[in-house]
C-alpha cells in the first residue's frame, strides 16, 4: 500500500526548477522514484545564458484528498 503522505515531511506539491542538465533530470527522476507523479507540463525559459526548466510533481494522495495541498 502506498503511503498517504510524502516521506520526510516533504510537501505534497513540489516545483522543481533549474538548468536543463543531467542534475535536473536526476532530481525529477528521484521525485518519481519516491512516488511523486508529474503534474502538468514542464516549462522552459532562456535566461540569456542557459535554458532553465521547471516541472511540478504532486504526491498522488494529495490529488485524491483535495485538501488544499493539491493544485488543480
Amino acid at each position: 500500500m502506498r503511503p498517504t503522505l510524502p516521506p520526510d515531511g516533504m510537501p505534497a506539491y513540489r516545483l522543481l526548477s533549474g538548468p536543463d542538465d543531467a542534475g535536473f533530470c536526476r532530481r525529477v527522476s528521484e521525485a518519481l522514484a519516491l512516488g511523486y507523479r508529474l503534474h502538468g507540463s514542464p516549462a522552459a525559459t532562456f535566461d540569456g545564458e542557459r535554458v532553465i526548466v521547471a516541472q511540478a510533481v504532486l504526491w498522488p494522495a494529495a490529488s485524491a484528498q483535495g485538501d488544499g495541498d493539491a493544485v488543480e
